[in-house]
């Protein structure tokens, strides 16, 4: 026998009834067993027919796509989906989810930046730091992601040319210990350097790396990445385009000084920079030293000692570079004979600038229309009118060469000291219809050629039109 009171203690000591289901993860549970286990074609269907009234919430979506992010190609489409048929309204916690799914696969990186930029646009910002930075950090742990979606925000923040932001992500991860690749590091200098020139560029550098200005690690043992031969060549380069030709030598310097082993592409950087200072002696060390080392010179690596020597006239000396690419193997390209091109019309050869010209043309390059003008300019300072007009006429009819208004004013020139007056206009005309107006060099040789066959009126109103046309020009 159970006395009341016992069994009144008893029943206290059983468990609760279970609370009821909650509807919201009833849905979401419903949602990935149709995707998991569905055919493709009925899932989509099904789905439209589950959604709610108002659409999934930002939170169901994200657990939606927590709980099959093990088949990213398919949280993607989910996610697509339910945008393209507004069967939820876009937040930070979906998108963040998604993105982190994503690039813990590493399966789908170019749908991932896209899904980035995406993001960056939809959600603008306040202040330097992105919003969906701040989303990303949160969701970091849950989303069990690693640090390549920072990668891939910084890269992202690069395309959209979000410099500012890129930097400042790159900055808030090393206050946090995290470490982008080398590679994003090197892609986020060269932004820096192009956009907001070569000191930002090193001085981010130095940034990003850890590095004082004695060239010493201030954060050994923090920030684990370290530059590569890459990286220096990006910042060589950004000092080599604005003609620093001194701390194009500082940095190689400090890459010798951390033991990074130059690249072919490297001593390009250096030679190059050495052969528009005008110091060939230096390039040619270089040039041998790259030998004693084993390294190939490519196609960059003979054009630039090519187009140096071109430079202060030595042709000869470029020519020898010229024959040894042939033997070596590497083709040449239509820049290897524009240099060469160029150098000979500096040294008045006029004739092997188009024998060249005609090589280059038998191999199927298109000649840029500066050596076009180059070789009229040579031509027509020569006096060989005739050869620089057919020269011209052939350039244009085969390879679509737009001439440059030099062209046009030495031809001019020539065919009116000629006598030739009547093709001087009819090439006048075609000058101002390729949209070069006239101006005092082209009136002077009309004025000069009617003088001298006796067209005195002519002259004088040729000298009347000139004045009013374009001394107020030159008074400006």
């Amino acid at each position: 026998m159970v006395f009341p009171i016992l069994r009144r203690s008893l029943s206290s000591l059983s468990p609760p009834p279970p609370p009821p289901p909650d509807p919201s993860q009833t849905l979401v549970s419903t949602v990935v067993q149709i995707l998991t286990h569905h055919r493709s074609k009925s899932r989509w269907t099904h789905l439209r027919s589950l959604s709610p009234p108002t659409g999934f919430t930002p939170s169901q979506v994200s657990q939606i796509t927590l709980r099959i992010r093990n088949n990213p190609h398919l949280a993607l489409r989910f996610f697509l989906f339910t945008l393209r048929h507004s069967l939820s309204t876009p937040s930070l916690l979906s998108y963040s989810t998604l993105i982190h799914t994503l690039s813990r696969s590493r399966l789908l990186k170019p749908q991932t930046l896209t899904l980035i930029q995406s993001a960056l646009l939809r959600f603008p910002d306040t202040d330097k730091t992105p919003k969906l930075f701040q989303s990303l950090v949160k969701t970091y742990r849950e989303c069990d992601s690693a640090p390549f979606v920072f990668d891939l925000l910084i890269k992202a923040c690069l395309r959209s040319t979000r410099i500012d932001q890129a930097m400042e992500i790159a900055r808030m991860l090393k206050s946090r210990g995290i470490s982008p690749s080398v590679s994003t590091c090197n892609s986020a200098i060269r932004s820096v350097s192009k956009y907001r020139g070569c000191y930002a560029g090193y001085d981010f550098f130095k940034e990003v790396f850890g590095f004082g200005d004695e060239g010493k690690s201030r954060t050994a043992g923090v920030f684990k990445v370290v530059p590569n031969v890459h990286t220096f060549n990006v910042i060589m380069l950004g000092f080599h385009q604005d003609g620093l030709v001194g701390n194009v030598e500082e940095v190689w310097g400090e890459m010798e000084a951390l033991g990074c082993e130059p690249s072919g592409y490297s001593y390009s950087i250096l030679m190059a920079a050495y052969c528009e200072d005008g110091k060939m002696g230096e390039a040619v060390k270089l040039w041998e030293e790259m030998g004693i080392k084993g390294l190939k010179p490519d196609s960059v690596a003979y054009n630039t000692m090519i187009a140096g020597f071109c430079k202060i006239c030595e042709v000869g000396r470029a020519e020898e570079f010229f024959r040894e690419m042939g033997l070596s193997g590497v083709e040449c390209s239509c820049v290897t004979f524009e240099h060469l091109i160029n150098g000979y019309c500096q040294i008045g050869d006029l004739d092997s600038a188009l024998l060249l010209y005609e090589d280059m043309c038998r191999k199927g390059f298109r000649s840029e229309s500066s050596t076009v003008d180059a070789v009229i300019r040579g031509l027509g300072g020569e006096n060989r009118v005739s050869e620089a007009l057919e020269f011209l006429r052939v350039a244009i009819r085969k390879h679509e060469i737009a001439p440059k208004r030099k062209s046009y004013e030495v031809l001019i020139k020539g065919l009116c000291q000629e006598g030739r007056m009547e093709e001087a206009l009819k090439l006048q005309a075609e000058m101002v219809g390729k949209g070069f107006e006239p101006n005092c060099e082209i009136y002077s040789a009309f004025i000069e050629a009617n003088t001298k066959e006796g067209n005195v009126e002519l002259a004088e109103m040729l000298k009347k039109e000139m004045f009013e046309t374009q001394m107020p020009k030159e008074e400006e």
